[in-house]
C-alpha cells in the first residue's frame, strides 16, 4: 500500500516506543524510510528497541530513556532533538499506564499514576513540540512562505466512547486526550500541524494481559468484540504523517 521510501528524510518521535504497539509503529516507520526517536521509561529496552530497528533497516534511531511526567525533562529532551539536526515531522504519542481496579478501592496515587502519564505527559511532549513548531510556521508564514505540514498521532482507547469500568483513570485521561486532539487541531491547524487519534483496540500481548486480564489468557478475548476479532496492528499503518 505505501512505497518503501515514503518517509525517508522524515523525523519521528515515538513515546513509550521500546515495547508493544509503540515498538510495531515505529518498526513500520523505519521500514518505509523515517529516521526514529524512541523515548520510553526502561532505558535497556527502548535502546535494544532503538538497535533491533537500525540494524534491520538501515536508518538512524535514537534511544532516550524518559519519564513524561516530568515536563522539565520533556523539554530538555525535545530541545536537544531539534538540536541533533532539526525539527521533527511528527509524533506519535504512544507511552501510557493503566491497571483495572474497582473505582472504590482505587487511591489517589494509582489515580495518577495513569493520568499523569496518559494526560499530563501526552500534553508535556505535545505542546513541546507544538510551541517550536507554531515558532517556525509563523516565522515561514511571514516570509510569505506555506510552513511544512507536521503530524501528531495520540492512541486512544475504545471506552473513550463507552465508559470503561474498572479503568476510570484510563477512561478520563484518554477522553482529555480525545479533546486534546479536536481542540488543537482547530487552534493549530492554520500553521500546517495535523493532529489525529485512534483507538486500534486491544492486543493479545502480555502487557494487555498483565494490565487487563491477570491471571487470564489473551486467547479468546476475540469473543469479547462482536467482530470476532481483536485489533490488527495494520490498523496504525493509515496515521502516518506525510
Amino acid at each position: 500500500m505505501f512505497k518503501n521510501d515514503l518517509l525517508k528524510g522524515k523525523r519521528i518521535l515515538v513515546t513509550g516506543g521500546g515495547t508493544g504497539l509503540g515498538r510495531e509503529m515505529a518498526t513500520r516507520f523505519a521500514e518505509l524510510g523515517a529516521d526514529l526517536y524512541l523515548c520510553g521509561r526502561r532505558r535497556d529496552v527502548v535502546e535494544a528497541t532503538a538497535s533491533e530497528i537500525a540494524d534491520k533497516y538501515s536508518v538512524n534511531v535514537s534511544a532516550q530513556a524518559l519519564d513524561i511526567r516530568r515536563p522539565d525533562a520533556v523539554d530538555s529532551y525535545i530541545a536537544s532533538i531539534w538540536e541533533d539536526g532539526g525539527a521533527l515531522d511528527g509524533v506519535m504519542n504512544n507511552a501510557a499506564g493503566n491497571f483495572i481496579s474497582r473505582t472504590e478501592d482505587l487511591s489517589h496515587r494509582g489515580f495518577d499514576a495513569v493520568a499523569n502519564t496518559v494526560m499530563h505527559g501526552t500534553f508535556y511532549v505535545t505542546h513541546s513540540i507544538g510551541r517550536r513548531w507554531v515558532t517556525e510556521a509563523r516565522a515561514a508564514q511571514a516570509q510569505g512562505k506555506a510552513p511544512p505540514t507536521r503530524s501528531v498521532v495520540s492512541i486512544l482507547v475504545t471506552w473513550v466512547l463507552n465508559g470503561g469500568p474498572y479503568v476510570v483513570p484510563s477512561a478520563m485521561a484518554k477522553s482529555a486526550i480525545a479533546n486534546m486532539t479536536k481542540s488543537l487541531a482547530a487552534e493549530w491547524g492554520r500553521y500546517g500541524i495535523r493532529l489525529n487519534a485512534i483507538a486500534p483496540g486491544e492486543f493479545p500481548t502480555e502487557g494487555m494481559n498483565a494490565r487487563l486480564s491477570p491471571g487470564q489468557k489473551t486467547i479468546g478475548r476475540e469473543a469479547l468484540n462482536p467482530m470476532g476479532r481483536v485489533a490488527a496492528w495494520k490498523s496504525c499503518r493509515t496515521c502516518l504523517p506525510s
